[in-house]
């Protein structure tokens, strides 16, 4: 079906930050597959786990456990929220198991969204995206959404009552331009929810799993929700996602409330403690944060205005999907742009300071 407007490029093979097309020809990877590909591609340690893991078993589905669920669940939950959590099969799916988590929480609640947030396109995660064109087409959608600007804590703290289930945001909002929210957003955020009884749930869909030089971008605030979702880079490649809780929510659903025939099955769990691994480690986690400062600064140098954190960053331009274009075809840098007017970059993880040189050179050399 033709949902996805698609650049004329066959990709073929993957290494590290590289990617090489069906003609032979070789690419520096700086999308990683929208924040998914997050230590590289073919990183030989997930590799191994997950050919091991197919070897012995590949599913048996979610009415029996497997040691690489179990062991997922248990650490994503201490390095997070410290309660339990949904595994899924991704971001989308983590958002609507927040959202129905929520109405356990507050039976009928409404919830409060931000202009310009993204959090998936199913009906749920859609109604939870205030965004007219992907909406419009498919309304009606779920009711209760109410939408405030992105910039305005006191417009946030009013709009959240005693009838409000929960509060859903992105710490960087990624398909809307990556626009980091300002800290008193949150913290109005949180304060408004502990006011009213509400749920803070934080997307840390795409800006989560190290991308902003801390594991989960939250960390770097000081806010703490009470519910998050992860995807994306958790598997390095493979689809797998989180719906995650403190503890003092972690027994809201009941049997039967929610399920998933794949979800957190035995290979893609055995991925996700490999990218883990790898990701969470204080030295490699400070890597993130240097080498995107560096690339921060490589950009401004060439006079663009630079927004995000860490290795998840965006520049305007006056031709988004145009420069993007350009820089695909013509200097083989992997980008996209998100809207008209923003390039947004998303290298691995594991990118060099030596790759980050080369792919500024390669922007520069397209704005020539």
């Amino acid at each position: 079906m033709p949902t996805y407007a698609r650049n004329p490029v066959e990709f073929v093979r993957g290494k590290g930050t590289r990617l090489w097309d069906d003609e032979g020809t070789e690419y520096l990877d700086f999308l990683a597959g929208i924040s998914v590909t997050q230590i590289g591609h073919a990183h030989p340690a997930l590799l191994r786990a997950v050919s091991e893991q197919a070897e012995r078993l590949m599913h048996v589905g979610n009415l029996f456990y497997t040691e690489p669920g179990i062991r997922l669940a248990e650490r994503l939950a201490r390095r997070s929220l410290g309660g339990r959590l949904f595994l899924c099969n991704s971001g989308t799916e983590a958002v609507e198991c927040a959202i129905k988590l929520c109405r356990r929480h507050r039976e009928g609640g409404g919830f409060v969204v931000l202009e310009g947030g993204f959090h998936g396109r199913t009906m749920g995660a859609l109604s939870a995206t205030p965004q007219e064109a992907r909406q419009a087409p498919f309304a009606p959608l779920v009711p209760g959404f109410t939408t405030v600007p992105r910039d305005d804590p006191d417009a946030l703290a009013a709009a959240v009552n005693d009838g409000t289930a929960g509060v859903i945001a992105e710490v960087i909002q990624g398909e809307s331009g990556i626009r980091p929210l300002r800290p008193e957003v949150l913290a109005a955020a949180r304060e408004a929810c502990d006011r009213h009884g509400a749920l803070l749930v934080l997307d840390e869909i795409q800006c989560g799993m190290g991308r902003t030089g801390a594991l989960w971008a939250w960390e770097r605030l000081g806010v703490r929700p009470d519910v998050m979702t992860v995807a994306k880079g958790l598997a390095g490649g493979l689809p797998v996602g989180a719906c995650v809780s403190a503890p003092a929510h972690a027994a809201l659903f009941r049997a039967g409330d929610h399920g998933s025939t794949f979800a957190g099955g035995p290979v893609v769990a055995a991925a996700a403690n490999a990218v883990l691994d790898v990701i969470d480690d204080e030295a490699f986690l400070a890597s993130v944060g240097e080498r995107g400062d560096r690339l921060a600064a490589g950009l401004r140098g060439l006079g663009l205005d630079v927004r995000g954190a860490g290795l998840m960053l965006g520049f305007a331009t006056d031709d988004g999907p145009g420069l993007a274009r350009r820089l695909l075809l013509e200097q083989r840098l992997v980008v996209n742009a998100t809207g008209p007017d923003t390039v947004r970059l998303l290298p691995p993880l594991t990118v060099s300071e030596a790759e980050i040189d080369d792919a500024v050179g390669r922007v520069g050399a397209a704005l020539e």
